[in-house]
């Protein structure tokens, strides 16, 4: 199975985040436009997927049968399906070879003794790799980009696609998959010109990550352990409810007293305002990219109403709420209000589907 290699059948995107299974289909339409064809959002059950977002085996059924629901209410016309890994399950790295030789020598090679490019040990995993180009010092020799993951962890993802209906096409990487929606909404983004160095800040559940883009390529990332899930968390203690009932408040709004927005809400979005200005501050002291020109906020929590006021007043400058689908057509099928006011949450979904199309 390729992380990379593109196949003739379109594919579906398929996000297993830590608390919901995100799909979305894009076709083509024109010359570099897409149209959103079909999208859903099916929740998980509480721990049905780990923080570092691997899928324990006791729970693999768990979510094949959520991956179906959202199947089965999207109603996607491709049967193949792209998936991503995270991050912390995966090794990258760049390695050298010399020149001249054919991807089946240069997979033989690394296959022989991966640790020697790995510079590791691992039992029981999966290797892919791609040719960047010449090396910049030695032009005779190639850059090779190399991902290896272990075979449980890809084999669990795979998994549950089938359980779903799905029939697994492409594997890649959630940081791959997320930088081919940072570009494509950059590049239709009219505000944002070519060479400008922009920021994609994601607030999920768990975890609030930060990507920077310079050059059609993310160069810096950083992340903190903060996320919905902490308002979620504190619905619960505040009003006694349980998970399923707080996290529906939470998303919907409905049956939370007249005191949340002042005693609850109003908080956590000056708290996740204050990371989101911590995380922009230590990129300033830490990297020597330069300045950021335009800060996207994503993530589930970038639909809470009136959330960029705050974040203005601890950041300043350009900061927008990212929107993937802003300059795509929508099928008549797709509820385009939701589909919006769900966007921020569906750039790695956006960054899978993408893979259908040979520019991506």
């Amino acid at each position: 199975m390729s992380i990379w290699s593109l196949k003739p059948d379109p594919v579906v995107g398929i996000d297993i985040s830590s608390t919901a299974i995100k799909l979305l289909e894009l076709s083509q339409v024109g010359k570099g436009g897409y149209k959103v064809e079909s999208y859903a959002i099916e929740n998980l059950p509480e721990k049905s997927i780990q923080e570092d977002k691997n899928i324990e085996s006791e729970k693999v059924e768990e979510v094949g049968a959520a991956i179906s629901r959202v199947v089965k209410r999207a109603k996607p016309r491709a049967q193949h399906a792209a998936v991503a890994v995270a991050g912390p399950a995966v090794i990258t790295k760049t390695i050298t070879l010399e020149g001249g030789m054919s991807d089946e020598d240069m997979k033989e090679q690394i296959e022989e003794d991966p640790a020697t490019y790995l510079g590791q040990d691992i039992d029981d995993i999966y290797l892919d790799f791609q040719v960047i180009g010449p090396n910049e010092k030695e032009p005779e020799r190639v850059d090779i980009s190399l991902v290896a993951c272990r075979s449980e962890i890809l084999d669990a993802r795979t998994t549950v696609l089938e359980l779903g209906g799905l029939k697994p096409k492409i594997v890649d990487v959630e940081k791959y998959a997320l930088e081919n929606a940072f570009i494509m909404t950059a590049q239709n983004d009219p505000e944002i010109n070519e060479n400008e160095i922009i920021a994609l800040i994601e607030v999920g559940a768990t975890t609030t990550t930060m990507n920077v883009l310079g050059e059609q390529k993310i160069v810096y990332t950083h992340e903190e352990m903060f996320g919905g899930k902490q308002l979620t968390d504190q619905i619960i203690s505040h009003y006694e409810l349980d998970y399923e009932q707080a996290d529906l408040a939470q998303r919907t709004g409905v049956n939370l007293p007249e005191d949340y927005e002042a005693d609850v809400l109003e908080p956590f979005k000056d708290e996740m305002a204050q990371q989101i200005s911590r995380m922009v501050q230590f990129y300033y002291s830490s990297s020597s990219y330069g300045k950021l020109s335009h800060i996207l906020i994503a993530g589930g929590c970038a639909s809470i109403p009136n959330i960029i006021e705050p974040i203005n007043n601890k950041v300043g400058g350009h900061v927008t709420i990212v929107n993937p689908f802003a300059h795509m057509s929508v099928a008549s099928r797709v509820s385009k209000k939701t589909l919006m006011n769900e966007a921020p949450a569906l750039m790695i979904a956006c960054g899978l589907a993408l893979r259908t199309f040979d520019k991506y």
